[in-house]
């Protein structure tokens, strides 16, 4: 379990060991200094486990020397020492010390899934039940079926697809949407959790419910039983939804949707696993209502289908017999079929493909690896291959990561996914992205680095941070398994079901791992790289805008490193020495202006900010872009005291991480780390002030080089270039929200940008910050007070403002109704829209009304989703969202924000959907809500407030809003208890009537009378604007 509770009791973690254990006169004695007594349980066990591998180590007269397995001889501090002792420490309990590290390979680790209830009943179907109470009172439902796109023969491309939609539509029990209505009854949002997924081996239908009343669960079970055998099909049923999947078509035919699939038709080229899910285009227009049946009748057979229940129950019986309930009586319609088994073609030779596409914005190559799947079921010698596996790709990345870190780099960023497109195989994808002309140089980059591994392994430092970066990673599981949320647990259970992947104890891997990663050295995980040669199972694709790089150009670059490592001229990587220390000198402890201890046991982690008033509003406009691009800039170059490169090293097996961020109106820091972690993320806070980013020579032309690379990748997104444009119109062409063109980076001037970005985290004394997490404050207190009270003050004041003397910008939402056509060549043609109107409030209304904004979306996007997906069936998805990030954080002044409605729809249809949404903001203002529509919207916001009070995350938000809060004047419980009295006053005196009454106040009535309307067109369509 680790060395966490002992290291953060230390009270000196910069002590040499001999200071705490000394054998100078015989056997090992060992002089503790915690902060307090060590308690029994988790404390004790972990000191034990300390002092048993202590005896494994000798210690030389040789000041701070031990002499251990580890590494060679070499000096020790405690903290430095924590590094490698998660690599040898024992998890559990100590007389696991005792037992043999020799593993049965041949044990399958498949079977029953770990502490679930998990069964089979009469007629076929399996069930899997998980008590687990993360988050509270709530129950993770999957109805999952092996029936994916894969089983569907010619003239049924996208059936499995279309039953998934039909299934929410009606059923033998639930008519026209009555299960979407009963869903929202009970404080579920559409879209957030009535959600289904169709893939290429499966079907799954899930709902996240409350638990509270034992009746919902039994009713979402029942609709789960309802959705295995009794979907309704007919013609009309049929005819309503084809309309929103042919949106949800186009949808998923963007550039990133076209490019996917090229990828999958060349991957899996003469199998049934290229196809899409989504289907075909003259199926969905046409494919009849007997074909659908046919094949639900056959596939949907419960011997395919499993229910998956995990959730904050009581026990599992009680839900086992509420799934009997439902589920026993019923029969499958036909004669079990059994999944066929489709095949993935080898090939000896690498593929190759040059994607081109004119809505592609950014330069990339791809590598992809098929490597065959074991179909048995697992083994420990699996298991092993696995953790090789892992491994591997971790190293790989580190260096992937640091070359694009390089002044000379052959690519911008590199990363690397391992998918499971197909149940077959598992394909890892290397994706480069480079530069116009660079796709040549990012391909041999990245196979020159495959070849060097081939040709002179990885270094042990690079696999001792391999192991670390694992090793944390389960230490950190280990030590949240009783946070794990039930997302978790539920997709694991579904891989089990489709995939027969095994589901073991957290305890049971941490074993297994300590005993693999002991004995694994870099000659192992190196050879690994001899399964990824181009000459098996290879697949290279380019995607470019325009025609350029040839399927030639690929075979030579791949010949000539072919060649380069069969004569062995690739060198070795080089590689540099890492920091032990992020502060090399520490810092004096201050003192703090004010402080409020705030103790969440709510999860493990620990989440952070500090924010400050005074930002980018402050900047003349001649200044505006380099120091907009501040963060970006100084984050290159490095903010925390080292290289990103580096300080990646440095933090491997460690959870902290910190950000820096330069607003309009204020600057923060934020970060997040474990509770033992702490004193490294204060570290990197500190760090953060006492550093001065100082752009070099070769900084200038690497950041600059990656800016304009930024810059010409959002010219060339059309949906980036949307977005700005309708910003501008609804702000107005003021220089904060112009678009940005690569041509305005002549105006930078990086000394500039980062010279603002020291300013800006120069003097702490303007920065108010907030901690959330499950600290203990004897501990925190101290690192606070070290790290944080102890930043250095300068001499003056530096950018010290007054939240209500703040410059404001030049933000004005247009005084008339702005309706603006962006057209743009599409290759599939869709239409967007976003419709916005305008926060009609005052700051100081903000307290009384922030309540009904959020009231106004739940109810607005319900109404919307009711007329224009299931009433006039012309989209597949819309939102509702409020945006005030121009808005000053001040108690004077207007508020400055406004409320978007966006869907995308054919073109044709753009008008009369825009007219449609105007109908229902209008009505809702004339009318206000229906009893039962409110409830509903409140039963929404109570439920997300039961999830949100749950997370660490949540409570900081709210500390962090109190302090900004307008009324805050020095206690910030005052103002975090006005907002809990204005929420309940909300609540108590709510009715329709004051309903209507505030939605008339938010944005102008009548609604149709004022707002701004931006739509993107393709070019060659022609749709008018209505009066």
């Amino acid at each position: 379990m680790g060395l966490e509770a002992p290291y953060a009791l230390e009270s000196s973690k910069s002590c040499n060991i001999n200071e705490r254990c000394n054998n100078s006169n015989g056997p090992l004695t060992r002089s503790w200094a915690w902060r307090r007594p060590l308690r029994s349980g988790l404390e004790m066990e972990q000191l034990v486990g300390l002092t048993n591998l202590l005896l494994t180590f000798d210690i030389t007269n040789c000041p701070d020397s031990w002499i251990c397995s580890i590494e060679n001889n070499k000096p020790y501090r405690i903290s430095a020492m924590r590094k490698d002792l998660p690599n040898l420490i024992t998890w559990g309990d100590t007389a696991s010390l005792q037992q043999s590290l020799k593993l049965d390979m041949e044990e399958v680790l498949s079977g029953n899934p770990y502490d679930t209830d998990f069964g089979k009943l009469a007629n076929g179907l399996t069930y899997y039940v998980k008590v687990n109470d993360r988050p509270r009172m709530r129950a993770h439902l999957v109805l999952a079926v092996r029936a994916g796109c894969v089983l569907e023969e010619e003239g049924e491309e996208g059936v499995a697809h279309i039953i998934e939609h039909l299934a929410f539509s009606a059923t033998s029990s639930f008519q026209k949407h009555e299960i979407i209505k009963f869903l929202t009854s009970v404080g579920l949002q559409f879209g957030a959790c009535q959600n289904a997924e169709t893939t290429v081996d499966g079907t799954f239908y899930k709902l996240i419910v409350p638990i509270d009343n034992t009746e919902t669960l039994s009713k979402a079970i029942s609709i789960l039983s309802e959705f295995s055998s009794e979907i309704r099909i007919s013609a009309e049923d049929l005819d309503n939804e084809r309309y929103p999947i042919l949106q949800e078509y186009r949808d998923s035919k963007d550039i990133e949707g076209r490019m996917s699939d090229a990828l999958l038709g060349i991957l899996f080229e003469d199998s049934k696993y290229q196809r899409s899910p989504i289907g075909l285009v003259e199926v969905i227009e046409k494919v009849t209502p007997e074909t659908v049946k046919q094949f639900y009748s056959k596939w949907y057979n419960f011997h395919n289908i499993a229910v998956i229940a995990v959730g904050d129950f009581p026990n599992t019986e009680t839900v086992v017999d509420m799934i009997k309930t439902h589920f026993d009586s019923k029969v499958s319609s036909a004669v079990k079929a059994d999944i066929p088994r489709f095949l993935v073609p080898t090939h000896q030779t690498p593929r190759f493909k040059c994607f081109v596409d004119s809505e592609a914005s950014m330069p990339s190559v791809k590598i992809c690896f098929k490597t065959p799947m074991n179909e048995s079921q697992m083994t420990v010698k699996d298991y092993r291959n696995t953790v090789v596996e892992s491994m591997f790709w971790q190293a790989m990345k580190r260096r992937f990561h640091n070359i694009s870190q390089k002044i000379d780099r052959p690519y911008f960023s590199c990363k690397i996914e391992a998918c499971l497109f197909a149940k077959p195989v598992k394909v890892h994808v290397l994706t480069s992205e480079c530069k116009e002309d660079g796709i040549l140089l990012a391909l041999e980059a990245m196979l020159t680095e495959l070849a060097r591994v081939r040709l002179h392994r990885f270094s042990d430092q690079e696999t001792s941070l391999a192991r670390k970066l694992l090793v944390s990673k389960l230490e950190s599981a280990y030590l949240q398994r009783d946070q794990t949320e039930s997302v978790h647990f539920q997709e694991d259970l579904i891989k089990h079901f489709i995939h027969d992947e095994p589901v073991i104890s957290i305890q049971r891997e941490i074993e297994l791992r300590r005993k693999i990663l002991r004995d694994m050295s870099a000659s192992e995980i190196s050879e690994y790289s001899k399964k990824l040669h181009t000459a098996v199972n290879c697949v290279i694709m380019t995607t470019q805008h325009r025609d350029g790089v040839t399927v030639r150009d690929l075979e030579a670059v791949v010949l000539k490193i072919n060649s380069l490592e069969e004569n062995k001229r690739i060198s070795s990587w080089y590689e540099e020495p890492i920091p032990e220390e992020i502060v090399t000198t520490k810092p004096q402890p201050g003192t703090t202006k004010s402080f409020r201890s705030i103790t969440l046991l709510l999860v493990l982690n620990v989440v952070f900010s500090g924010f400050a008033y005074g930002g980018l509003s402050e900047v003349p406009e001649s200044d505006y872009l380099s120091c907009r691009l501040a963060s970006q800039i100084a984050g290159q170059i490095g903010i925390l005291g080292y290289k990103q490169s580096m300080l990646k090293d440095i933090l491997i097996g460690n959870s902290a991480v910190v950000g820096a961020f330069i607003d309009s109106y204020t600057r923060t820091f934020n970060g997040s780390c474990s509770p033992t972690d702490l004193e490294t993320a204060l570290q990197l806070v500190y760090n953060l002030f006492v550093t001065r980013v100082i752009p070099k020579d070769e900084d200038i032309k690497m950041v600059m080089e990656m800016t304009e690379h930024a810059f010409r990748v959002q010219e060339k997104d059309q949906m980036a270039v949307f977005e700005s444009l309708v910003k501008e119109y609804t702000y107005g062409r003021s220089h904060f929200s112009r678009p940005k063109r690569v041509n305005d980076l002549e105006n930078v001037n990086l000394h500039k940008a980062c010279d603002f970005f020291n300013d800006c985290y120069t003097d702490p004394s303007n920065f108010t910050v907030v901690i959330v997490g499950n600290l203990v404050p004897d501990v925190a207190i101290p690192l606070i007070l070290k790290y944080l009270a102890g930043i250095p003050r300068p001499s003056s004041p530096v950018m010290k403002f007054s939240r209500d003397e703040l410059k404001p910008l030049p933000y004005a939402f247009p005084t008339e109704t702005v309706r603006e056509v962006v057209r743009f060549p599409m290759v599939e043609e869709s239409s967007t829209v976003k419709l916005c109107f305008p926060l009609l409030l005052k700051n100081v209304e903000m307290r009384e009304y922030d309540r009904f904004i959020a009231l106004w979306k739940n109810l607005l996007l319900t109404r919307l989703y009711e007329v224009l997906r299931f009433e006039l069936g012309e989209v597949y998805e819309c939102d509702v969202i409020v945006n005030d990030v121009a808005n000053m954080p001040s108690y004077v002044g207007g508020f400055c924000g406004h409320l978007t409605v966006e869907f995308s729809c054919e073109p044709e249809a753009t008008q009369s959907l825009v007219d449609a949404t105007l109908e229902e903001v209008q009505r809702l203002q004339d009318e206000g809500p229906l009893t039962k529509e409110l409830e509903a919207a409140l039963e929404i916001d109570w439920r997300e407030s039961e999830t949100d009070l749950q997370k660490n995350g949540w409570w900081h938000e709210q500390i962090l809003a109190s302090y900004q809060s307008s009324i805050y004047s020095g206690d910030v419980g005052v103002s975090f208890n006005a907002a809990e009295n204005r929420d309940l006053t909300f609540r108590n005196n709510l009715t329709p009537e004051v309903a209507r009454t505030a939605l008339r106040k938010l944005i102008p009535y009548p609604c149709k009378n004022w707002y701004t309307l931006v739509t993107l067109m393709p070019e060659d369509n022609s749709v008018e604007d209505s009066e």
